[in-house]
């Protein structure tokens, strides 16, 4: 066998990937700056000589910085900064760990566009002063900082709150020098005029109308003084707000049902920590159909159908144009309720062509209601051939016979309630019901009456005609005495 057949096929592929997957180190390896190493997922930083002077960064068109998801420094003296864009080309970072480094300053935006980090360690760095600002918008797992030569001031009594405020038993031993630089433990730190801040909202029940407009106020206080700003969140309303130095105003103009059930904050910030004040915003609207299906077949069958509205609105269902009755065979049903919307089906146990018609659901409460029709077809009419009678028409049967008939509607007091037939309408149908009950017994009494008497006839004439063919022999009267027997009878 030649060395080409040898080597060709399956052989030459795996030859190929492995020098892919070396050429692909290579090329990381190119990409790291020195003194680093490079994977798909982590750099670490570790020899001390050269060594970096500033954050790592991989070059251009090589491993994919958004994948990288850890991060280790450690004997870097000549590393002093963390700028504001040297991070942010991670956004898969989840551990960051810089030790025994000369890290002095970290810029306030350093980690702005880092929300997936979890853990960092900031252990025996050249650390004075350490703002909140860096991580108040992460959900950080731990925050190691032990080691660094803090100044005692307002500036790092956030990290003795943190301390006091955290319920992990896994307290670090934090330290700061005071104006005579002897270490003080961050527990005893006590700054004048150094506190945490409060908010105070004026309006903390908000429930408006759809289309109206509401003005909010908020008041903070504190030393420092504290910062001011509204979180609205995802908030569609329009909106603009007002600040001072210690009030604050929002104003929502043509609130949108959208919005109904979201949180609105009044937020006081400065060093030391935050505080904020928060209301919800509830918004009373008219009812809404938003979609309403042909019936589905599944353990049951169900029109399915959803409503918006607030406050939750009445359902109410009809039948070919009458109050549908609900019942435990015929029932409107709510799977899932969504602050304001409601998902549900009326549920139909075993339907037949008598079902078929055209079912009409109203959604009311005091701003409106509104309402949606679909036809539903069950099944076809028992003996007839729809493939060759496609046009043959559907009888509808009296309405005592129909599906509305079967029951009241039974208690659901997990669901949306319907809407009560008059008791005056009820009599009504029970007396109609009453009558056409007493007629048909009449009726069947009389009809068995007759087959009885014809009976009886028939009867009298075929026992005449059997007399004729066969004479009785006469029978004579007993005496009371015995007789012989004529041997010749």
């Amino acid at each position: 066998m030649s060395p080409w057949l040898k080597w060709h096929g399956p052989a030459m592929a795996r030859l190929w990937g492995l020098c892919l997957l070396v050429l692909g180190f290579w090329r990381a390896s190119l990409a790291c700056p020195t003194s680093c190493k490079c994977s798909s997922a982590r750099i670490w930083c570790t020899e001390p000589s050269p060594g970096i002077v500033a954050f790592p960064r991989l070059e251009p068109n090589s491993v994919d910085p958004e994948n990288i998801t850890e991060i280790l420094i450690a004997n870097q003296k000549r590393l002093e900064i963390i700028n504001e864009d040297d991070v942010e080309a991670y956004v898969g970072l989840r551990n960051l760990t810089i030790v025994d480094s000369g890290l002095k300053f970290v810029a306030y935006k350093a980690f702005l566009k880092n929300s997936n980090l979890r853990h960092i360690n900031f252990t025996r760095n050249k650390l004075t002063s350490l703002s909140r600002r860096h991580f108040r918008h992460l959900d950080l797992s731990d925050l190691i900082l032990t080691g660094n030569p803090f100044t005692c001031s307002c500036d790092i009594m956030w990290l003795k709150t943190l301390q006091e405020t955290k319920s992990s038993p896994d307290t670090q031993d934090l330290y700061c020098l005071n104006e005579s630089s002897k270490n003080m433990p961050l527990a005893n730190l006590q700054i004048p005029n150094c506190g945490l801040p409060s908010a105070r909202l004026a309006a903390p029940n908000l429930t408006v109308e759809e289309g109206k407009s509401v003005t909010l106020s908020c008041s903070v206080g504190g030393d420092p003084l504290p910062t001011l700003y509204w979180d609205v969140g995802n908030l569609v309303s329009k909106h603009m707000n007002e600040t001072s130095h210690t009030q604050g105003s929002l104003r929502i103009t043509n609130i949108s049902s959208d919005d109904s059930g979201k949180q609105i904050s009044c937020v006081a910030e400065n060093l030391v920590g935050e505080d904020q004040d928060s209301v919800n915003l509830t918004v009373h609207f008219a009812p809404t159909i938003t979609f309403l299906e042909s019936p589905t077949s599944d353990h049951h069958w169900c029109i399915p159908f959803t409503v918006r509205g607030n406050p939750k609105p009445a359902l109410q269902w009809f039948y070919n144009g009458a109050i549908l009755n609900e019942s435990k065979y015929i029932c409107t049903k709510i799977h899932v309720t969504n602050h304001t919307e409601y998902h549900g089906c009326l549920q139909l146990d075993n339907p037949t062509h008598m079902n078929n018609g055209d079912y009409t659901l109203m959604a009311k409460n005091e701003y409106g209601k509104d309402e949606r029709q679909i036809s539903a077809h069950f099944m076809g009419r028992p003996g007839v051939d729809y493939e060759t009678n496609p046009n043959y028409p559907e009888v509808l049967y009296e309405d005592w016979t129909t599906p509305t008939d079967i029951g009241d509607t039974t208690n659901k007091s997990n669901e949306i309630p319907s809407t009560d037939v008059a008791d005056q309408s009820n009599r009504e149908h029970l007396s109609v019901y009453a009558v056409v009950v007493i007629a048909s017994v009449v009726g069947f009494c009389l009809l068995v009456m007759l087959l009885l008497l014809k009976l009886a006839r028939h009867s009298k004439f075929g026992m005449k005609g059997h007399d004729a063919a066969f004479p009785v022999r006469e029978v004579k009267p007993w005496t009371g005495a015995r007789q012989k027997k004529n041997p010749l009878l």
